[in-house]
């Protein structure tokens, strides 16, 4: 064994500071014997450098593949502090107040026509003949001879003045005195009797109306057959009904506030109204109405029609998740005549979307997903999306496994994108203390690729609700009949985004909407 005999004849290499001991002479049978030693343990040597050479080679895979099983750098950042500075009830002041603009246009011809259907034959009676109170004897019977006419009274377009042309045939039997001897006579006769009739509605929703005599004409005039001549009674007959105007005026004006019940069928409206409607089952989108007031302009006249507008004013959104729960009203608002409520159509919507919906969507889009960075180097996986506000911005907290684990958080202002319509956002960073992490943990993350993604990619989408909520709010607008002769047309010409606000429970989209909208009135049934 030459190689053998070659390392063991080597000499030993001492330490610098090692002192050297002469060696005792040996003979030749002791030196056989300890070069025999030698070999074997050189031998046995080299067999354990080769095991110490796998164990160390098995050693470092053994190493790689559990640094590769392991989860990636740990990441701890703090979260964000929730934070808001709008409520739901702040979002839903008076400057987010919807008004909805009804001008409403009456055709005189449909009060002359709703009055005759109401108002036909005797229509009054009175009897005085057995009053010993009454100095005038008389009994007299009225009936409706013709069409009640109605006109625009009162000397400008703005008196809400009307005046009414009523053509009455009466009978009257009456003492006629001839020579001290008192006999009853019968007549009829004809006459038209003229009133002006000033309509206004109280706050509490009655009716007031204020009756006053216009004066009359004669078609025919009465008169009673004494011994063959005609003798006419007609300042008899004009004193009674001088004397009696106030008392049917008065009454009229009675009647009408007592039978005239504005409030029932306005009621029923108002809590129509608020009732929540489904617009989309997929999103569990409702769509609420909360009226606050009414505005009425006092009645105007142009030509034969009467004119006024009514303003509904209050708020409307859109809820997501169960149906909410509307308790009907048990009264109305006061009713609030203005001068002017402008004439057009407009509602300001806010749409809604919960924390925890919109989370549910973001999860859809990036839960599972995986990402590379740099080449490959690096992967990471989103296991979980939770979103909340900090003031005007919407907080993203964003579960990642790979090459880092843990919780991240980013930030960005949520607007609402038209062209997409979707509530997207703007301006997505890290959050400083998540920054802090990622520079001494994955700096690679920090170069802007990953906040871009969720830039792009993290969007709520509200288009289908407002197409829907914009489909549903025209079908109402066309040709609906709110109720008995009383038609509704209108026309949505634009839907503008306005503003996303962050509250506690949700996010709040506003948008605008504007058009026109007009209310008929047909025959007045």
């Amino acid at each position: 064994m030459p190689r053998n005999r070659s390392l063991a004849t080597e000499p030993q290499k001492l330490p610098s500071n090692s002192v050297r001991t002469p060696r005792k002479p040996m003979n030749k049978a002791r030196g056989l014997g300890v070069r025999r030693s030698l070999v074997e343990r050189i031998d046995w040597l080299r067999g354990g450098w080769t095991t110490v050479a796998g164990l160390s080679v098995y050693s470092c895979l053994l190493v790689w593949w559990l640094a590769s099983c392991q989860p990636g750098k740990q990441v701890h950042p703090k979260a964000p502090k929730a934070s808001y500075t709008t409520t739901k009830m702040e979002v839903r002041n008076e400057q987010l107040v919807s008004t909805v603009n009804v001008p409403v246009a009456i055709a005189l011809a449909d009060v002359e026509r709703q009055l005759n259907a109401q108002v036909n034959g005797q229509i009054y009676e009175a009897n005085t003949l057995n009053d010993p109170a009454s100095k005038d004897k008389y009994m007299i019977k009225v009936w409706k001879r013709g069409t009640i006419l109605v006109m625009a009274g009162g000397e400008s377009a703005q008196d809400s003045l009307f005046h009414f042309t009523v053509p009455l045939r009466i009978w009257v039997k009456a003492g006629v005195s001839v020579l001290g001897i008192t006999t009853f006579r019968e007549t009829e006769f004809d006459i038209d009797l003229r009133f002006l009739t000033r309509f206004d509605l109280d706050r509490d929703w009655s009716v007031h109306t204020q009756t006053r005599a216009d004066g009359y004409g004669w078609v025919r005039k009465p008169t009673v057959s004494v011994i063959g001549l005609d003798i006419p009674i007609t300042s008899l007959v004009s004193r009674t009904i001088d004397k009696n105007m106030g008392t049917v005026t008065a009454a009229l004006d009675k009647e009408i506030r007592k039978n005239v019940d504005l409030r029932t069928p306005v009621l029923k409206a108002w809590n129509t109204l608020r009732e929540p409607y489904l617009l989309s089952e997929k999103y569990r989108t409702y769509l609420m109405v909360v009226p606050k007031r009414v505005l009425i302009t006092p009645l105007r006249f142009e030509g034969r029609y009467v004119r006024t507008t009514i303003g509904i004013e209050g708020y409307t959104l859109t809820t997501t998740g169960a149906k909410p729960d509307v308790r009907p009203s048990v009264a109305l608002p006061d009713l609030v005549v203005v001068p002017q409520v402008k004439d057009d159509f407009r509602i300001g919507l806010v749409s809604e979307a919960s924390y925890q919906e919109a989370a549910r969507l973001a999860a859809e889009e990036f839960v599972g997903k995986n990402y590379s960075f740099s080449d490959g180097r690096y992967n990471v996986r989103i296991t979980g999306i939770d979103l909340y506000g900090q003031d005007e911005n919407l907080i993203i907290k964003a579960g990642l496994a790979g090459s880092i684990t843990g919780d991240i958080y980013l930030k960005g202002r949520p607007y609402y994108d038209a062209q997409s319509q979707t509530i997207s956002l703007k301006d997505i960073k890290y959050d400083l203390d998540t920054k802090s992490w990622l520079q001494r943990t994955a700096n690679w993350l920090l170069q802007g690729t990953f906040a871009r993604m969720m830039e792009k990619q993290l969007t709520i989408p509200v288009g289908s609700q407002l197409n829907e909520l914009q489909r549903m709010v025209q079908e109402r607008l066309k040709n609906n009949q709110i109720a008995r002769g009383v038609i509704l047309n209108g026309q949505i010409d634009e839907i503008r985004p306005d503003q996303v606000y962050l509250t506690p429970t949700a996010l709040l989209a506003v948008v605008n909407a504007r058009g026109r909208l007009d209310v008929k009135v047909d025959g007045l049934q």
